[in-house]
């Protein structure tokens, strides 16, 4: 049960949509925008979140596309992690998001909200960081097209009344070689104590992670290591685990060691993935 009442708007438009933010928020209301809203119930119960005001942006239809069009894949962002498996228009990221939650929930999450979330694992990023994708926000400065990278650089950043409509995926990527690996404490549905997500792009291995540190990354100076021929696997190991870009997660899921340890052999499987990919 959420311990506090709250206003709900359904607009039409991403206009409306942001010039309610912005009415709402000169009201003190503290509005925030609402796709599956699965995170929001479920902080807003545990008193770790608080609203007067949810403008829920499923009624908004460049938010619902999903669809390959022009040489790009569209995606709304009130597209749910069931649409994503079902279509599978993007076989990585399908097989991601069929990892997070179990189907039920799925079916709520939506791709927007996984992005944007407070939750650090944010675990769809890591295929569109691969992609290097590029995001459609709007807000009360209009509308802007920017490189996933820009944005979701340790913290997410974007202004607080925009909204984010769609992210476009360039249609070369869907048909790349892949690779995920997910390792958990206990279930198979669980957060992830790491997981990694990997393609081979022109003979090249590009790399991401989450749960590694306080937010999913790909680094472009562990793909230098992983992709130096004059180094040895072990080498490549050593380095990659030297060159993590933060501090190293531990928590009640697993010590910093017992990630580090995990790692290498995430990463031993993939040089023997990618070796037969040639």
């Amino acid at each position: 049960m959420i311990a506090f009442d709250f206003e709900y708007y359904k607009p039409d438009t991403v206009e409306d949509a942001v010039k309610l933010y912005n009415k709402l928020n000169s009201n003190g209301k503290k509005p925030i925008y609402y796709g599956g809203g699965t995170e929001f119930i479920s902080m807003a119960r545990m008193n770790n979140r608080y609203t007067e005001a949810v403008i829920d942006i499923k009624g908004i239809p460049e938010c619902n596309v999903h669809e390959i069009k022009n040489n790009k894949l569209i995606m709304g962002s009130a597209i749910t992690l069931t649409d994503i498996s079902e279509a599978n228009y993007f076989p990585l990221l399908g097989y991601i998001v069929r990892r997070i939650a179990d189907h039920t929930i799925q079916d709520k999450i939506t791709l927007g909200g996984n992005l944007m979330g407070t939750i650090i694992y944010r675990e769809s990023i890591l295929a569109l960081l691969l992609s290097n994708c590029d995001i459609i926000l709007q807000g009360s400065k209009g509308k802007r097209v920017v490189p996933i990278s820009d944005i979701c650089d340790k913290k997410i950043g974007i202004e607080d009344d925009e909204i984010l409509i769609q992210v476009i995926v360039d249609e070369r990527f869907l048909s790349l070689p892949y690779l995920h690996v997910k390792r958990t404490k206990h279930e198979k549905i669980d957060y992830p104590l790491i997981t990694m997500a990997a393609i081979k792009d022109k003979n090249r291995t590009l790399i991401s992670f989450s749960g590694l540190c306080e937010y999913p990354f790909r680094s472009l100076k562990i793909e230098e290591i992983l992709n130096d021929s004059s180094l040895s696997k072990k080498e490549k190991i050593k380095k990659v685990i030297e060159s993590i870009p933060d501090k190293i997660l531990h928590d009640i899921g697993g010590s910093s060691e017992y990630r580090k340890f995990m790692l290498g052999d995430i990463l031993s499987r993939a040089f023997d993935k990618f070796q037969e990919v040639g």
